[in-house]
């Protein structure tokens, strides 16, 4: 088989997470795996545009497990899947993401993409995701892939144009939040605390239960 990129791998074994989360309540990560596995054979042995693999690889593993679902009458996964889009991904989504996903206790599948991605991270992301006792998972910056679109209940736009993302008839929400880039760290940190409150209110609205049980965010130092 031919070597391929860092990168590439990175994408595959991210595809490979978030089909686990996803199908998680009616198929086990091993057959999971086999599925990605299966159709990562045949894409790479067909295409030939390897930079097209991974978007592809999601939809036809998707599919399949959809498919294989319906006729076996597996559940799926009933949590909701959000997508926070800023410009760049290097700041604001990333944060927005990973409080969601800490707030929620993962009640909610998370996403973070940039219209924009830089492919750089703002270090003070993870400088006030710390001091919140969070760690950033998924730092790398991603852009807006049409599969990510596809599969979300709610598009949360921080600082960026409905125009420039295809929603697709998704519920979309906007937020105008500042941007953190080329500030200082307390800015950063007044721009978390409002993330927070907005993400704390978008759970509410989902009805899913914040599990720290605090009512308001952080005060800033």
């Amino acid at each position: 088989m031919q070597a391929r990129s860092p990168m590439y791998e990175h994408t595959l074994r991210r595809v490979q997470r978030d089909l686990t989360e996803r199908f998680a309540a009616g198929f086990s990560a091993e057959e999971v795996a086999e599925v990605v596995a299966r159709g990562r054979r045949q894409l790479e042995e067909n295409g030939r545009h390897p930079e097209f693999i991974p978007a592809l690889l999601e939809h036809w593993a998707r599919d399949e497990l959809l498919a294989t679902a319906r006729a076996e009458g597996r559940p799926l996964s009933p949590l909701p899947k959000l997508l926070f889009v800023c410009e760049h991904n290097e700041g604001r989504s990333q944060v927005a993401g990973a409080l969601a996903e800490h707030l929620s206790g993962g009640r909610v599948l998370v996403r973070s993409a940039g219209v924009h991605p830089t492919g750089r991270l703002n270090p003070h992301a993870v400088t006030v995701l710390a001091e919140r006792g969070i760690e950033l998972r998924n730092p790398l910056p991603q852009t807006v892939h049409a599969d990510a679109l596809d599969a979300a209940d709610v598009i949360v736009l921080i600082g960026c144009c409905q125009e420039e993302v295809d929603h697709a008839g998704r519920r979309v929400v906007r937020w105008d939040v500042d941007d953190p880039y080329a500030q200082d760290l307390q800015t950063a940190r007044r721009i978390a605390d409002e993330l927070e409150k907005r993400v704390r209110a978008l759970l509410a609205d989902l009805e899913v239960p914040v599990v720290d049980g605090r009512e308001t965010a952080r005060a800033a130092s």
